[in-house]
C-alpha cells in the first residue's frame, strides 16, 4: 500500500467490554443507543460490515460485506482519548494516567497561580458547559481562570475570549503543562475558550496540550522509515507532535472530513491519521443521542465520497478510541469495545473477530506500509 487512511470516530464504542463493570459502565453501548433512535442510516459503514461485527445484535447485516470487520478490546487501564489513541498506535498503558475527583492539590494550584499571575475558580470535576454557566460571570468580573477536570486525566482552563485572548490562554496552558509532570503528569491540558454573554458559548478554538508518549509509536516508526505521517484534527495534540510530519487542525467533523478528502486528492506516501472529535465533545459528553446519530449519518455520507477517491494502492481503517454512550448516566466516557473496519484492494471481506488490544490496528497499518512493527500488537488481517 502507498496510502493508508486511519479514521477515529472519537467515542463510537459498540459495547461489551469484558471489564466494563470495573469502570462502572456495565451495559453501555454508544452505537446501539444511536441505532435505537430509529434514525441511524449509515449504508456505507453497513456495507463495510459494521452490523456484521460479533456482538452487534442490532442493525441489518450486509450479506456480502466489501471490507473486513471486527471489534477491538482495550487492554490499557483507562478509557480516555490519550490512552485510547496511544494504544491504537502501539502503547499499552498498564497504569492509568492521574485523575483528580477532588480537584487538584493546592501545591499545583499555587504553582499555576504564580506562573500566570491569575487566581483560580472552581478546581473540581465539572461539565464543560455547566462550569461556564456557573463561574463565567465571576471570571469576567475578577479575571480569575476557571480550572476544572473530569473523570479523564485532564486539566482544563476556561476563559472568555474578551478577558483572556486565545493565544494568551494557550500560554497559560503551556505553563500548566510544564507544572503537570511526574506523578501529576495528566494526559492533557486543555484550553477551553468561550464567548458571548450569559448564557456563554464555547468556541471552536479549543486546543489540547498532551503529555508526550512514553515511548515510540507506529507514528515514529513510519516517520523514521521516511513515510508521511499526516495528522488531521486532534491527532497532533494527542501525540504532542511526536512522529508527525504534517498536521492540520479542524473546527469539527465536517471540516475534518473535508480536509481528509483534500488529502485523498493529493499524492502522499504513508499515513493520514484522522480524529473526528464532535462525536465525543459535542454529542457524547452532552448526552445528545439525536445529535450523535445525525453526526454518524453525516459522516457516512462523506465516507461515500472518500471511498470513491481510494485507488488500488490505498487502504482505509475506521475505528474508535473508547465509548461515550449518550444514553448512559453521567457525562463521562464509557468503557466499551470499538469497531474496526478495513477496506482496500486485496483486503479480504472477513470477520476479524475480537482482538485483545487496540494495538493490532497500528500493527496492521505498519504491515500495509511495509514498515517494521514496533508495537505491542499483531496485524489484523490474515497474511
Amino acid at each position: 500500500m502507498k496510502r493508508v487512511f486511519l479514521i477515529v470516530l472519537d467515542s463510537c464504542g459498540i459495547g461489551n467490554a469484558p471489564d466494563a463493570e470495573k469502570f462502572g459502565d456495565s451495559g453501555a453501548n454508544t452505537l446501539k443507543s444511536c441505532f435505537e433512535t430509529g434514525k441511524l442510516d449509515v449504508p456505507n459503514m453497513q456495507k463495510l460490515g459494521l452490523f456484521n461485527i460479533d456482538g452487534v445484535d442490532f442493525g441489518e447485516k450486509c450479506p456480502s460485506p466489501i471490507g473486513a470487520y471486527g471489534r477491538m478490546t482495550e487492554r490499557s487501564m483507562g478509557k480516555d482519548t490519550t490512552i485510547g489513541h496511544w494504544e491504537i498506535a502501539g502503547i499499552i498503558s498498564e497504569k492509568p494516567l492521574p485523575t483528580y475527583p477532588n480537584g487538584f492539590p493546592q501545591e499545583i494550584i499555587e504553582k499555576f497561580t504564580e506562573a500566570t499571575g491569575r487566581k483560580v475558580l472552581c478546581n473540581k470535576p465539572y461539565s464543560g458547559t455547566e462550569v461556564i454557566k456557573d463561574y463565567g460571570r465571576e471570571h469576567m468580573e475578577t479575571g480569575a481562570l476557571i480550572v476544572y477536570t473530569s473523570a479523564d486525566s485532564v486539566f482544563q482552563i476556561a476563559a472568555h475570549e474578551s478577558v483572556v485572548p486565545p493565544e494568551k490562554l494557550y500560554e497559560y496552558c503551556e505553563a500548566a503543562r510544564k507544572i503537570l509532570t511526574g506523578k501529576h503528569g495528566v494526559g492533557r491540558v486543555i484550553a477551553r475558550p468561550f464567548e458571548g454573554e450569559h448564557p456563554f458559548k464555547r468556541t471552536s478554538r479549543r486546543h489540547d496540550f498532551s503529555i508526550e508518549p512514553p515511548c515510540d509509536t507506529m507514528l515514529d516508526a513510519l516517520k523514521n522509515a521516511g513515510k508521511d505521517v499526516i495528522a488531521v484534527g486532534k491527532i497532533n495534540d494527542i501525540f504532542a507532535g511526536k512522529g508527525i510530519t504534517e498536521f492540520v487542525r479542524t473546527s469539527g467533523n465536517d471540516d475534518g472530513m473535508e480536509k481528509t478528502l483534500a488529502y485523498a486528492n493529493r499524492d502522499f506516501n504513508g499515513l493520514c491519521f484522522v480524529n473526528l472529535v464532535d462525536f465525543d465533545m459535542t454529542y457524547g459528553h452532552r448526552r445528545d443521542v439525536n445529535g450523535y446519530t445525525e453526526a454518524l449519518v453525516r459522516f457516512d455520507e462523506q465516507l461515500g465520497k472518500l471511498l470513491a477517491l481510494l485507488g488500488d494502492d490505498d487502504a482505509l481503517l475506521i475505528t474508535a478510541d473508547h465509548g461515550c454512550d449518550p444514553n448512559y448516566g453521567g457525562t463521562d466516557h464509557t468503557r466499551e469495545t470499538v469497531p474496526i473496519l478495513v477496506y482496500g484492494k486485496g483486503v479480504p471481506p472477513v470477520n476479524l473477530g475480537t482482538t485483545d488490544t487496540y494495538a493490532d490496528c497500528g500493527s496492521e497499518v505498519l504491515k500495509m506500509l511495509g514498515v517494521a512493527d514496533n508495537t505491542h500488537g499483531k496485524p489484523l488481517l490474515p497474511v
